[in-house]
């Protein structure tokens, strides 16, 4: 069968929430479906000269010979849908998203694919619930021919394609906006999203991560600005969402996108900020650098962002930059599976490995002697490695990177966390308000500030200190909830300890025992004992003795709370 090249205007339609209706109603979600399709989809298509193509699951494909009709053909499609609902309950509302772009399309048979496919896939999700979503190419065949008034959502990086696609959004009728998952902060709030690899190697994926981290890092060591940890960004790579929606779950007004492009030792990079709420692109460049020169972008990026935002403030002291691009890729790696990763122990020999290569490259790399002492912490306290030499490594590793490099608050953070398991602990909470005064937005360091005031016996100021730090990370890593949760049970909050920590980002590590002991104290002794056996098949070494010896608690009856809690669980002397 021979395959043809043509131009086409391509729609693609999807249900909104489509899950839900089969859940609510999946028998009544069918039989609307079917009518919708038969009563209103089909003879639509059909009056504007469209051909569907395809059905797929809630969603429908469909070709059309001009844009102009494509788009009438859309607007007659959502308004007759909005009519149909009308008539039924709000929870039974069908509602479509719609994308439509103009582009090269290669037939064969009765399907369609290629980039323009692609592309109106793409710009679909990017539709507001009961509007439509338009490529440039679209919009640009409008002027003059169309009631609807569309607006411009800016240059979007979408999954899987090459250049940016400027996107107009449907103006609907005005409805109130939606207010924020989370309130937004005083000063100026932003979240770095991951950059796309735009390399044809995936090997250049670490260094397209590590590049959004180095950028979430250096704008977080400015004071005026609110800045979102790593984890809750990533939660978005590879995913084509609505930058406000975004930005609502984050709780954030300004997002900063972008990609990188890496190749015969030259960088090119994409990068734009944009206002969420306000609507718009603030600013927007490209860098075409060798690839030494990686990290000067980097600090004139930050530069030019807080500018934006804050206006000009005194530049903090500049970071400590390996002098190895060799280097600098092992720990961008290393680190990479220290965050995928935490706590499996064949992650933590992998990431020794990289980081202890990248100090052989670079012995004064402050970045990698901290990750390196974390991991080594990791290793002993978690992974069943022997605590010696990996404890007094950890701590040496640990001092020397903030030796190296006193301005890096991450250097700090790591050095308290640290040090909390020496039982220095004036030490440590003087390096956890330092890394906290050279950067107010380090979620880890909040994290750790509240595992150290729970274990003082101040689980109060715990739960709020933990909390800070989910607000700084909304969608953090597993030990986050492990941490809220043990502050709560030193709280005496064991329902809220049970509902913390029987979520999934936490439920499967060895937060357990701390769910196994808050079980315990509510007297719901056969869920406890099943959570502590459950624990121990994946701990066979635990003892109490050795958790308590081995653990930061200064307060006593803390520690003997925590002790009670284990023993009624069942968990071994």
């Amino acid at each position: 069968m021979t395959a043809t090249r043509r131009l086409a205007a391509v729609a693609v339609a999807d249900v909104v929430g489509y899950s839900r209706l089969m859940e609510v109603d999946e028998a009544g979600t069918l039989a609307a479906l079917k009518q919708r399709r038969t009563g209103i989809l089909e003879p639509t298509v059909r009056a504007h000269g469209g051909r569907i193509i395809k059905f797929m699951g809630d969603g429908v494909l469909i070709e059309f010979a001009s844009a102009v009709n494509a788009v009438k053909a859309a607007l007659e499609l959502q308004g007759k849908f909005a009519e149909a609902n009308s008539a039924v309950p709000e929870n039974h509302h069908i509602i479509l998203r719609i994308g439509i772009n103009l582009g090269d399309v290669i037939g064969e048979g009765s399907d369609i694919y290629g980039d323009g496919v692609n592309i109106a896939a793409r710009i679909e999700t990017l539709a507001e619930p009961g509007g439509i979503c338009v490529s440039g190419k679209v919009y640009a065949e409008l002027h003059g021919k169309i009631d609807a008034v569309f607006e411009d959502g800016g240059e979007q990086q979408l999954k899987n394609i090459a250049l940016p696609v400027r996107i107009y959004r449907q103006q609907l009728a005005a409805q109130p906006m939606a207010e924020p998952a989370l309130a937004l902060p005083a000063k100026p709030s932003i979240a770095v999203l991951p950059f796309t690899n735009m390399s044809t190697d995936p090997e250049h994926e670490p260094f397209a991560d590590g590049l959004t981290e180095d950028l979430i890092t250096d704008l977080s060591r400015n004071p005026g600005l609110f800045v979102i940890a790593r984890n809750s960004t990533f939660a978005y790579k590879g995913k084509s969402i609505d930058v406000r929606r975004i930005a609502r779950e984050l709780g954030v007004r300004y997002l900063l996108e972008g990609s990188a492009r890496r190749a015969a030792g030259r960088v090119r990079i994409n990068v734009q900020l944009i206002d969420a709420i306000g609507g718009g692109h603030i600013w927007a460049e490209r860098f075409d650098r060798n690839l030494e020169d990686i990290f000067a972008v980097q600090d004139e990026v930050t530069a030019k962002i807080v500018e934006a935002l804050v206006g000009r403030l005194v530049a903090p002291p500049p970071r400590n930059r390996p002098k190895s691009m060799e280097a600098y890729d092992l720990c961008v790696r290393g680190r990479a599976l220290i965050s995928s990763s935490p706590g499996s122990p064949e992650a933590v020999r992998e990431a020794n490995i990289l980081l202890e290569q990248a100090i052989a490259l670079d012995p004064d790399y402050a970045e990698a002697h901290r990750w390196l002492a974390f991991n080594l912490w990791t290793a002993w306290s978690h992974c069943g490695e022997p605590m010696d030499p990996n404890r007094r490594m950890s701590v040496e590793h640990a001092d020397k990177a903030v030796r190296i490099d006193p301005n890096d608050a991450g250097n700090h953070w790591v050095l308290g966390h640290v040090l909390t398991y020496e039982r220095r602990w004036p030490e440590s909470e003087a390096e956890l308000a330092t890394a906290l005064k050279l950067d107010p937005s380090h979620a880890n360091a909040w994290a750790t500030l509240g595992e150290i005031t729970a274990y003082r016996g101040q689980p109060a100021a715990a739960i709020e200190q933990v909390q800070k730090a989910f607000r700084l990370d909304p969608d953090p890593a597993a030990w986050f909830y492990w941490l809220l949760g043990l502050a709560y049970y030193a709280a005496r909050q064991y329902e809220s300890a049970v509902e913390t920590l029987r979520k999934d980002a936490t439920y499967r590590t060895g937060s357990r025992r701390i769910l196994a002991a808050s079980l315990a104290q509510l007297g719901r002794e056969t869920e406890a004992r099943r959570e502590a056996a459950l624990f121990m098949a994946s701990n066979p070494k635990f003892t109490i003795s050795h958790w308590a010896a081995t653990q930061p608690v200064r307060d006593e009856a803390t520690l003997a709370h925590f002790v009670d809690g284990y023993r009624k669980a069942g968990l071994p002397e």
